[in-house]
């Protein structure tokens, strides 16, 4: 049978269209089969990729998505199309319409070369104030800047080299406005700033502002979203920015390898931090490239790499990366030191160290305390709930009684 959708693709729409997550479907089909934990998010993935078939669980999909049995049975016997879809480009995710269109008459003044450089130090200042000032406190300040950002450009007069630089200038603003929405838990502002920010770089023809953008949604979107859609979007990102400057391949194909660990993809998550590592010894200091990247280093890859082995339940490839990273960091940075004792924790605990782990924890949560960031929050969470399996120890029971309202 050729005709009609096969069964990998109906399986991830009738999800989508439910809004259920891959791990949220494999829940209701094991609550289904009678509790037992037998599906995980992985399975769910094969099923959709086509690299197995649930013909043992149609009765049990069937239920879940509320249809027949029968159409998932003839979705089956429907062949795979010959061709895969080509791959996303950065153009699929802009938003729709455009959201610098500026208005009909720009009676705004005439503005040059020196208000960009304006713009563009302000711009960095937010980078460096969000190396110590986090998500909640400091998004009030972002939105400002970036609706200031935007009526400048819609409103004023400019000549066709300054308007690239502004829209340059409005696109860098946007990514980092777009992070800092997304640390203060703003996620759905984030990908409306991050789509705006986009929409810049490519008008502006920056085709690296670009990757970072769409480098810096996938990243959200693994995280908070569908992890397959965040491989398709940090894929297109790496692509775009093919000739980029070193560091910017670098931090864009790490991105990739973190969306394929959210996805549950081990190889080519691995394949892509290798493809990283080479990218970086090719930067030589004093290049000129993007200022956004001035905190992209070896040692920053690094622990990226770590974050990778810790998800991948590779514990004794994380440890000694995190370990060393964390003697070497800048004590000013509370939320990035509080995010590695976050994974230094978890591959503690897959390493069977939990004493060591509930302490790492717990220096963890102290460091976050006053951090008002979603991200810090989440991870907190994350690690006390991993730590419940070594409850019946002293040193773990007593760090979850501390901090219950958190776990």
């Amino acid at each position: 049978m050729t005709g009609g959708e096969p069964i990998g693709p109906m399986i991830r729409r009738l999800r989508k269209e439910r809004g259920l997550s891959q791990a949220d479907l494999a829940r209701k089909l094991n609550h289904a089969a009678g509790g037992v934990a037998t599906l995980d998010r992985q399975h769910i993935y094969r099923w959709e990729t086509g690299r197995r078939t649930p013909r043992d669980w149609l009765p049990f999909l069937a239920a879940a998505f509320h249809i027949d049995v029968e159409v998932l049975e003839r979705a089956t016997a429907v062949a795979k199309p010959p061709d895969p879809a080509p791959m996303p480009t950065a153009a699929d995710f802009l938003p729709k319409g455009d959201p610098l269109a500026p208005l009909q008459v720009r009676e705004g003044r005439r503005i040059g070369a020196s208000t960009v450089d304006d713009l563009t130090s302000r711009v960095h200042g937010l980078r460096l104030a969000d190396d110590v000032v986090y998500g909640r406190d400091l998004i009030g300040r972002a939105m400002r800047e970036l609706r200031s950002a935007v009526t400048l450009y819609r409103e004023s007069t400019f000549t066709d080299a300054t308007g690239r630089q502004l829209l340059s200038a409005v696109g860098e603003l946007a990514q980092i406005a777009g992070w800092i929405a997304s640390d203060a838990g703003e996620h759905e502002e984030a990908v409306r700033i991050y789509r705006l920010g986009l929409s810049a770089a490519d008008q502006a023809g920056d085709s690296t502002l670009a990757g970072n953008l769409l480098g810096s949604l996938a990243y959200q979107v693994s995280n908070v979203g569908d992890p397959l859609e965040g491989v398709a979007m940090a894929q297109a990102a790496a692509h775009q920015a093919a000739d980029a400057p070193p560091r910017a391949r670098a931090l864009y194909l790490d991105r990739v390898a973190w969306a394929h660990t959210q996805a549950g993809q081990a190889q080519p998550a691995m394949r892509a931090l290798g493809a990283a590592g080479e990218a970086i010894p090719d930067h030589t200091p004093g290049t000129e490239e993007p200022g956004y990247l001035y905190w992209v280093s070896a040692e920053e890859l690094h622990v990226m790499e770590a974050r990778v082995y810790t998800e991948l339940h590779r514990p004794l490839r994380a440890v000694p990366l995190l370990n060393d990273a964390l003697g070497r960091y800048d004590t000013s940075h509370a939320r990035e030191l509080a995010l590695y004792l976050s994974w230094l924790a978890m591959a503690l605990a897959d390493a069977n160290e939990p004493e060591e782990a509930a302490a790492t924890a717990r220096r963890m949560i102290r460091m976050s305390t006053d951090v008002a960031s979603d991200r810090t929050d989440g991870r907190t969470r994350v690690v006390l709930k991993r730590l419940a399996d070594f409850k019946d120890l002293p040193e773990v029971a007593d760090l979850l009684s501390q901090y219950p309202a958190t776990a």
